[in-house]
């Protein structure tokens, strides 16, 4: 991201979601007939409408309301190919399992650093276009130590949070030696791959990794100075979520069947829940109860979980949209998960607000209302986005 310059004005905002209510109505803080002002890349000054200071540049809101920019703190953007036939084939009844990413995993070897990069350029775009500012991606698609580090070289250029996700599941080579695997996960690979990630994942789930090889690669990550993160309970009732809690993990993702002793672990840690509902949409399966998580306290976020086999959207829209209407999430929930929640889930105290002294990532909606989000599926009400105070697009 090219250096923030100069101020930014953003006048006669109808309604600002500050994602802090002590600040203004209602869970998410908002105030009305405001401007904002950013400058050298963070908000610097909130206030009455027609008060504001002057400022080098100009954005006119319209009246119309402005929110946080959505923070999708999961998604596998690296990747070649598609997987558009198990799309269909599932369409029609077959069941998804985990197998179908050795496809991917075959299709992104072969393709060449320009190729790879090029695709994830271009899913960058459509989620910047869609108001995402902030990206988290994986590697995970390559799984020699020469493509995953190849992988996450294309994703240090069009991410600013990047995981290392050598343990997406055993390399076709590998089948049956798994614990090889792991040595190669935990050794070659990730002193290749550590210097160019934030964060360490681990697929634990039947048809990927079982508990005990979970944790020996999470430990690892961890000792390389890595934060962790967990692909957990997808698939079906497992240990992923326990595991992500006992290790500290910033986050367990997916969380689609949890029991009662799931609920209560992340209730009681740090662990952010991070669903993800295109991946029920795309596959059909049962949609996490994000309802029993709010209620019980649990902390949240929706992210895309965009990749070519399971969730192919980059719209984080159409995450809220699914979020209301397929989760009971209310749509203040769900854009306070999409923007704070994803915030939290990467460690990120600077983003998913509206206040003095956050990043200056904010998007103007055309529309009067953030509801309008999950009130207008499918209907692009993106006017502007703006990312530490620069206009995108």
């Amino acid at each position: 991201m090219r250096p923030p310059v100069g101020s930014l004005l953003v006048r006669d905002i109808g309604l600002l979601v500050t994602n802090r209510p002590e600040l203004g109505s209602g869970a998410l803080g908002v105030l009305e007939d405001v401007d904002l002002v950013v400058e050298n890349g963070t908000v610097v000054w909130i206030g009455g409408a027609g008060t504001s200071p002057a400022a080098d540049e100009v954005l006119d809101a319209a009246g119309r309301c402005v929110v946080p920019g959505f923070v999708d703190s999961h998604t596998h953007l690296v990747f070649a190919g598609d997987r558009v036939e198990e799309f269909t084939a599932r369409m029609a009844g077959t069941r998804y399992d985990a197998g179908g990413i050795s496809a991917t995993v075959a299709a992104t070897r072969s393709a060449s650093s320009s190729v790879l990069m090029a695709m994830a350029a271009k899913l960058k775009r459509e989620a910047e276009a869609q108001g995402t500012t902030t990206l988290e991606t994986k590697s995970g698609y390559g799984l020699t130590v020469q493509d995953e580090s190849r992988c996450l070289e294309v994703a240090e250029t069009i991410a600013e949070e990047v995981t290392y996700l050598g343990a997406h599941v055993v390399a076709p080579e590998f089948r049956g030696r798994e614990e090889e695997y792991v040595a190669l996960v935990t050794g070659p690979m990730l002193e290749a791959c550590a210097p160019k990630a934030r964060w360490c994942d681990v697929f634990c789930e039947q048809g990927a990794f079982g508990p005990d090889a979970a944790r020996e690669i999470l430990k690892a990550g961890r000792a390389h100075g890595l934060g962790l993160r967990v692909h957990a309970n997808q698939l079906s009732h497992g240990p992923g979520v326990q595991l992500a809690v006992e290790m500290g993990a910033a986050s367990a993702d997916h969380c689609t069947h949890l029991d009662g002793a799931d609920v209560d672990a992340l209730a009681g840690s740090d662990t952010v829940a991070t669903l993800l509902p295109g991946a029920e949409f795309s596959t059909r399966s049962p949609y996490p109860d994000a309802r029993r998580l709010l209620d019980s306290g649990v902390a949240v976020a929706l992210a895309t979980d965009c990749n070519p086999g399971t969730s192919y959207t980059t719209s984080m829209p159409f995450v809220i949209a699914l979020a209301v209407r397929e989760m009971h999430m209310t749509p203040d929930e769900a854009l306070f998960a999409a923007t704070a929640g994803g915030a939290r889930a990467l460690h990120r105290d600077d983003l998913g607000a509206l206040v003095p002294g956050s990043r200056g990532d904010l998007v103007v909606l055309d529309a009067p209302t953030a509801a309008h989000l999950a009130y207008r599926p499918g209907v692009d009400l993106v006017a502007a986005v703006v990312r530490a105070g620069r206009l995108l697009g």
